[in-house]
């Protein structure tokens, strides 16, 4: 089976298993069509959340993925490898791929994969990989990348020092990160234990975001060793 025609059937699959919706989001000159579930609220198991507090908050679009998109959309990519923890349904990762980064979307929800996948191919970014990948129990052995990011991944405390291991373990000697947050419980904790894991911020940049009743400061810190 070809490439194009394994996604076409993941996606077919998708949409029988879950009520979707298509989002459209415009990132630079270009209009994204965003597949995603219709309600995180459906996807929500008793048995997950009582296993480990797991909530499926990859469902949405939340603002930061959508500001953080539109700030790696005009870099160049140069098929440099570009790894996003927490990839959600995609929207970075579809931004990315079409930036010309060479993209791995993980997540510890294997469904965020699949329509992270999806979503690069239906847009023109594909094929990008998926990979499963709990912060909770990194590999022993993590590919490194030459970019790593994320966008609000910083809402529980104990995510700070997660992510912030994380960054440390798959990113490239003379890699950078890019990290969007609006502003969560989780974030100075995360700025602290930065230094612990040998890594600094080397800038931050405050965005505003606005859609409609939605107002938000969405804050881009670049991360380095």
């Amino acid at each position: 089976m070809k490439r194009a025609d394994s996604i076409a059937a993941i996606e077919k699959s998708l949409r029988r298993r879950f009520r979707v919706v298509e989002t459209c989001v415009q990132i630079g000159e270009q209009t994204l069509s965003i597949v995603h579930p219709t309600s995180a609220e459906d996807l929500i198991s008793e048995v997950d959340f009582e296993r480990d507090e797991r909530l499926p908050y990859w469902a949405e679009l939340w603002p930061s993925s959508r500001t953080l998109a539109e700030f790696i959309r005009p870099l160049a990519g140069d098929r440099r490898s570009l790894l996003e923890l927490g990839c959600g349904a995609g929207l970075v990762a579809t931004s990315a791929a079409l930036a010309g980064f060479d993209v791995v979307a993980s997540d510890y929800y294997e469904d965020a994969c699949r329509f992270a996948r999806v979503n690069a191919t239906r847009n023109g970014g594909g094929p990008i990989r998926g990979k499963l990948l709990d912060w909770r129990a990194l590999p022993s052995r993590l590919e490194r990348f030459d970019v790593v990011v994320a966008s609000d991944v910083l809402y529980e405390r104990p995510y700070a020092a997660l992510v912030a291991q994380a960054i440390a373990r798959s990113l490239a000697d003379d890699g950078v990160a890019f990290v969007a947050d609006p502003g969560r419980v989780g974030r100075e904790d995360f700025l602290e234990r930065l230094g612990s894991e040998g890594l600094a911020v080397r800038r931050r940049t405050a965005l505003p975001f606005a859609d409609g009743s939605v107002r938000q400061t969405i804050t881009i810190f670049e991360i380095a060793r």
